[in-house]
């Protein structure tokens, strides 16, 4: 029998959470690209099968958390950014790696929005920290074990929390990130709250402050 989920990971994956915030995860299997609804078949259509594999097992994911609000399986569809569109109400982030497929949804009415990546616990290469660290990322911290794949994931968590309010195409170097306080800067002044966890794999939450 195929093994779904990981326990050590979804420790992991709790202590990242917060209350309000529904985080799961899937270990990527095949005939997950099957699981796709219809209303989410024709963003899909012209994709690879591994691609609509774990897409699939990033939905799936998605809808076990919607059970737990009480929703229905609803459809979440590609938009043409590549973004995926929430049901009404929601907010959320999907994300995956080789291995693994993650999702976290929560009331829009608690969170404007929210960005989650998960990346495997390996260093990153050292010509792409170059790329990913501004100079005083690259001063502050050093591409030591998972640190630079953290930065790396962390960026792409903030992106996915600021793009559905901003509009803005954004590079790494558009982002600052203060792994040790849990705080990003985006080039607009945006701020977004940043946590992070990991084990086998880094697994990464960024959402902006709740507008009270």
């Amino acid at each position: 029998m195929t093994k779904t989920s990981d326990s050590q990971l979804q420790r992991v994956i709790d202590r990242v959470a917060l209350p309000g915030i529904l985080f799961g995860h899937r270990v990527i299997s095949p005939g997950d690209e099957f699981s796709l609804l219809p209303g989410e078949m024709d963003s899909f259509a012209k994709v690879v099968a591994r691609s609509r594999r774990s897409s699939g097992a990033a939905r799936m994911v998605a809808r076990k958390l919607f059970q737990q609000l009480g929703r229905g399986p609803d459809a979440i569809p590609k938009a043409v950014t590549g973004a995926p569109i929430w049901p009404k109400g929601l907010v959320g982030s999907l994300a995956h790696d080789e291995e693994i497929a993650v999702a976290a949804i929560a009331e829009r009415h608690d969170f404007p929005s929210l960005g989650i990546d998960v990346e495997p616990a390996e260093p990153l290469d050292a010509e792409l920290f170059d790329m990913v660290a501004t100079p005083t990322e690259r001063r502050r911290i050093s591409n030591d074990g998972v640190v630079g794949r953290l930065l790396f994931s962390a960026k792409e968590a903030v992106y996915k929390a600021v793009h559905p309010l901003d509009g803005a195409v954004l590079d790494h170097q558009d982002i600052e990130v203060w792994l040790d306080a849990g705080i990003a800067q985006v080039r607009n002044g945006r701020s977004v709250k940043v946590r992070f966890g990991y084990g086998t794999h880094i697994v990464v939450l960024a959402f902006p402050p709740p507008e009270r």
